[in-house]
């Protein structure tokens, strides 16, 4: 059994008087138990739909849902307590400090005598000092500590990770990941959606990627960068690139990236750059990364994998129903 299925997920926003828009378009994976997944996709691809959709607060349009083997829609309490997530936004009660913010947490999914693993996130998410302080006292960053420790505190077996390191600072990444890597050992389902790519390719060992809600790529980590394997040249410049070149190339301010298929595509590319007069900085010679192939999956297009996969044994027509 999946830690987690989607099964032909559709979710189609308005329509009354404009144009409906699709957000979804039978997106269908599997995520099995133990694995730490990336979902990955542009600003408006569908992710965080996708997740509210698994979260129960969205309903798909058509499709299915199951988290554990609970129907999302049709067993809601227990799909919903065997997930734990941490939401982009900030969001907290001002009336509470943080151990009674994690012990009304507990409460909502009916955990008793739970002040052991309470001490636990605190020390664990560096809280433990702040823990008598009042949310409002909290920093951006400290309250996105809270929020992971909220989404943990009823021991989900599956932790839902949306964008959790953006905007934060380093030490509190690397708290973070020591963590959840951690939890991801012990034998906790971890779905990760981050813009931060290499985060992705340092702990998903597979992953999906969405485009105007359908998935383009499903593959494991080390299989997508195989597919785009190839040299990569990097450099920084002031000047313009020559017009051949400047149309492979990706520009991030100064920095230049082209792709090169092997030494000699490198040295003609050197080549080009010294006859346009084009001075370089910091050159380097590397392989492509995740970044690499994300850029070129999304610019590629192409028609996304199909599910073939027959529905699931235990749906019922009254989920299906209510999904619809």
């Amino acid at each position: 059994m999946p830690a987690v299925r989607f099964d032909n997920v559709t979710k189609v926003f308005g329509g009354a008087r404009g144009a409906p828009l699709r957000a979804l378009d039978g997106v269908s994976f599997d995520i099995e138990a133990g694995e730490f997944f990336g979902l990955l996709g542009p600003n408006g691809a569908g992710k965080t739909t996708l997740i509210s959709v698994l979260a129960g607060l969205a309903r798909a349009t058509s499709g299915r849902v199951a988290v554990m083997g609970h129907d999302v829609v049709a067993d809601f309490a227990a799909a919903r307590r065997a997930l734990g997530i941490v939401p982009q936004e900030l969001v907290f009660d001002p009336f509470f400090n943080v151990r009674e913010t994690l012990r009304i947490q507990s409460g909502y999914f009916g955990v008793r005598r739970n002040e052991a693993w309470i001490d636990e996130l605190l020390a664990e998410l560096d809280l433990a000092d702040k823990a008598e302080a009042n949310t409002r006292q909290l920093s951006g960053g400290m309250k996105r500590r809270m929020l992971v420790a909220q989404a943990l505190v009823h021991r989900p077996p599956v932790i839902v990770l949306d964008e959790p390191t953006a905007g934060v600072d380093v030490e509190l990444r690397q708290t973070l990941w020591r963590f959840i890597a951690r939890l991801n050992r012990e034998g906790h389902t971890v779905l990760l959606t981050t813009h931060y790519l290499e985060e992705a390719e340092a702990l998903c060992g597979r992953i999906a990627m969405l485009k105007q809600g359908r998935v383009v790529a499903l593959d494991r980590t080390s299989a997508l960068l195989a597919r785009a394997a190839s040299t990569m040249l990097r450099f920084k410049t002031d000047d313009a690139l020559p017009p051949g070149l400047a149309a492979a190339a990706r520009v991030t301010g100064r920095i230049v990236q082209l792709k090169a298929g092997d030494a000699a595509a490198v040295e003609r590319q050197l080549g080009a750059l010294r006859a346009a007069g084009v001075r370089i900085e910091d050159l380097e010679i590397g392989r492509a990364d995740l970044e690499d192939v994300f850029v070129e999956i999304m610019q590629g297009g192409g028609a996304p994998p199909r599910s073939d996969r027959a529905a699931p044994a235990g749906w019922s027509d009254a989920a299906q129903d209510a999904a619809a």
